[in-house]
């Protein structure tokens, strides 16, 4: 399929295109709200400033696809592969990313406010400047994600992985630690405004 093809038949009121085939398709600036492209093939596509929300993304293959400023609100995106993807400034407001594959995902400055990204692989992501505000990622991988500048306030980080990530001016506010390990995690330069800190690690920040 084509990006001719589909957008004829969803302008003809067709959302259902499970499975389809369209990599390094470019269906950027397009309007493909409650669209269903569970498990497509979308690799290397371009949906640029594109508006998918709602969408339905399961098990999608978005790998190294351009997601740059794409309208993702409330789409559900569960097992999706977004390695490597570019999610620059998207909007991914209430998105359920449950294990979805994001390793290497460039996420800077998108908005992740109030998603579901439980058991995500985050690793090697750049989530500088996000806003993962009230999002929750309890048991996610964040080893080697740079979260620099990132807001974090108010997430679940449940049994998290912060391996190697980097916490610089990363805002923790509001955020309960005590079921995270912070072993070798560097958090000198972090805001931890009414945190909750494991009893050990409470002593050392004493």
């Amino acid at each position: 399929m084509d990006a001719d093809e589909l957008l004829t038949r969803y302008s003809a009121g067709e959302r259902k295109f499970s499975q389809v085939s369209l990599r390094l398709v470019n269906l950027s600036e397009m309007c493909l709200s409650g669209i269903n492209l569970a498990q497509a093939d979308l690799a290397k596509a371009n949906l640029s400033h594109s508006n998918l929300r709602g969408a339905n993304l399961i098990e999608a293959n978005l790998t190294a696809a351009s997601l740059w400023r794409t309208d993702l609100t409330k789409a559900n995106l569960i097992w999706t592969n977004l390695k490597a993807a570019n999610l620059i400034r998207a909007n991914l407001t209430q998105v359920d990313l449950y294990q979805a594959s994001l390793q290497h995902a460039n996420l800077r400055l998108a908005d992740l406010s109030g998603a579901d990204l439980s058991y995500a692989n985050l690793s090697g992501a750049d989530l500088s400047y996000a806003n993962l505000s009230g999002a929750f990622l309890a048991k996610a991988n964040l080893s080697g994600a740079n979260l620099t500048g990132a807001n974090l306030s108010n997430t679940d980080l449940s049994d998290v992985n912060f391996a190697k990530a980097i916490l610089f001016k990363t805002d923790f506010s509001y955020v309960d630690f005590t079921q995270v390990d912070l072993t070798n995690v560097d958090m000198g330069e972090c805001f931890l405004s009414k945190v909750k800190l494991p009893e050990r690690r409470l002593l050392e920040v004493n």
